[in-house]
């Protein structure tokens, strides 16, 4: 079973994680424009993220606008949208249930082997949501990667990759790895938990003396 110091490591990398993952969503840095090719003007930035998409003169003026409509967007950015709000809400559902099972916690009773079960199950949980962050970030790099790549995309609507793909990468690397330590909570049975060796005693001793 695993020890504290295991559990409140992993829940630790987890929250640091998902964190991460909540900043990601929000910051609107997903994609950016590029700068690759000719005749490219570098007086302004264009970044979009999945709420909204913002502008930054070279005076640092920054202006933003949300998106008016969901239907509109495309399908790429509708799917990357549900699944990092579906890891979020994962990830608010793991630390819940993880804080329950931790034996640093007095929750869920003095039973250890119920408490490693519900840490398990609440690292299993992180791993779900991290893997739901990982793919959401990665069909949304690919997607920037095939456009890039793509003759017919005009030169001046190409983007390459913001800091939030970067940051949704490494919280979900995070996620993962927090919910990998979370899960090795794996319970003893309570059978063998609780099973002692019999005690051996001494033989006595029938032989007679003779004097």
């Amino acid at each position: 079973m695993a020890n504290s110091g295991l559990q409140l490591l992993g829940f630790s990398m987890a929250l640091l994680g998902w964190v991460a993952l909540l900043a990601c969503t929000a910051i609107p840095q997903w994609q950016m424009s590029t700068y690759a090719g000719e005749n490219i003007i570098t007086a302004q930035a264009q970044y979009k993220g999945l709420w909204m998409a913002c502008v930054t003169q070279s005076t640092g003026l920054i202006s933003c606008k949300m998106y008016e409509s969901v239907l509109s967007l495309p399908a790429a950015l509708q799917a990357t949208r549900a699944l990092m709000v579906v890891s979020l809400v994962l990830g608010f559902l793991a630390m819940l249930v993880a804080t329950m099972g931790m034996k640093c916690t007095r929750c869920a009773g003095d039973d250890k082997v119920k408490k490693a079960r519900i840490a398990m199950t609440g690292g299993i949980i992180f791993i779900v949501a991290g893997l739901a962050a990982l793919i959401a970030c990665s069909w949304y790099g690919h997607k920037i990667i095939t456009d890039f790549y793509d003759p017919f995309v005009p030169v001046n609507s190409k983007y390459e990759f913001g800091s939030a793909i970067f940051i949704g990468w490494a919280g979900s690397a995070l996620v993962l790895l927090g919910g990998a330590l979370l899960s090795c909570s794996c319970p003893k049975s309570e059978h063998k938990a609780s099973y002692h060796s019999p005690r051996s005693y001494p033989k006595p001793n029938s032989a007679k003396e003779y004097v």
